[in-house]
């Protein structure tokens, strides 16, 4: 890929992005997002929002565009004048959706798009295709690529799964059940894998679109947003094994270990019976297959080697903090028990 130079740029360029568009921003990720983007006050935060949602939207966001998402053309209005889009929805909302939100922002001039898949990664190719990922989220990539061409480009931002809301969940995904202090060891409990919480994922995304757009000459070994055009950005608060966890919830709980049951599940097996689960109609077994096979003993659910945390300006955060949020959220029944 040839390396363009604000020095190359028509006069007036503007070498950086200030007005950013969240569709979510209600949700916990978008919320996340939006909180670090207004606290950077770098950006003008715009929040896309259903007619009908009477959702509240964080202090600070700059304006709220209500839309039809089944009309391009509302879409289109509401984009015109942004230069990043940022896409958090349900992992289950529909394809079309994703797709026309990207046709409308490749209509009304958007230049970068940060696609709806916060979490593991797919390039590594057989765990994101046993997770049902990787032919979820390359399509849209694809997509972009097409209808963009050489004005939009889209930037994934890979962060494991979310740390609080993977601990507090029920034992399909870190393992952890609070209720009945059990914990499932997958295997021997030791694999580790990149993890982040919530507050690292907005910064990731802040520090990301704080970035100037271009380098400014071919002298010049700073950062730029360019670097990252169709590809991914990688972030992560811990990279820690279900051990480490355990340890630091009883740090925290000041619970002993022979307060829990500790039993183990062969991470093979577990992703079967999974899949088992999830031809049954229950998305339970989605939860199942996701988090474990994460934790395969082949390093899929683990990217230190590419983190861009000290590009982006990431602070290392407090594990038992981390861990102490995680334990409020299970004990309060903030779990969103689906997976």
């Amino acid at each position: 890929m040839t390396t363009s130079y604000v020095k190359n740029q028509p006069l007036g360029f503007k070498n950086y992005v200030e007005n950013v568009a969240i569709v979510g921003v209600a949700g916990r990720c978008g919320s996340a997002i939006a909180e670090q983007l207004i606290k950077n006050q770098k950006h003008k935060v715009t929040a896309i929002t259903r007619t009908d949602s009477f959702n509240k939207v964080p202090v600070g966001i700059h304006g709220v565009k209500k839309v039809d998402y089944s009309d391009t053309s509302s879409l289109v209005d509401a984009l015109k004048g942004q230069e990043a889009l940022i896409i958090t929805m349900a992992r289950e909302a529909p394809k079309e959706t994703h797709l026309r939100l990207i046709d409308a922002a490749v209509e009304a001039g958007v230049k970068w798009i940060m696609p709806n898949e916060w979490g593991v990664d797919i390039s590594q190719v057989e765990m994101g295709n046993d997770t049902m990922l990787r032919p979820h989220y390359l399509p849209v990539r694809e997509y972009t690529e097409t209808v963009g061409g050489n004005n939009t480009s889209w930037i994934a931002l890979c962060c494991g799964f979310w740390y609080e809301f993977s601990l507090a969940g029920t034992e399909a995904r870190y393992g952890f059940d609070f209720d009945k202090k059990t914990l499932t060891l997958f295997d021997d409990g030791n694999t580790k894998i990149n993890t982040s919480t919530w507050p690292q994922l907005g910064r990731a995304v802040a520090g990301l679109l704080s970035l100037k757009i271009l380098p400014d000459n071919e002298k010049d070994s700073s950062p730029y947003l360019s670097r990252y055009k169709n590809s991914a950005v990688y972030c992560s608060s811990f990279h820690v094994s279900q051990n480490d966890m355990f340890q630091s919830v009883l740090r925290v709980s000041g619970d002993k270990e022979k307060d829990w049951t500790v039993t183990h599940e062969d991470t093979v097996a577990r992703v079967n019976r999974g899949r088992e689960i999830l031809k049954g109609g229950n998305p339970l077994g989605f939860g199942i297959i996701l988090y474990t096979r994460n934790f395969y003993n082949d390093g899929s659910g683990s990217f230190n080697d590419k983190l861009d945390n000290n590009v982006l300006g990431l602070p290392q955060e407090d594990f038992d903090e981390a861990t102490k949020v995680g334990v409020e959220m299970a004990l309060a029944g903030d779990t969103n028990i689906i997976h």
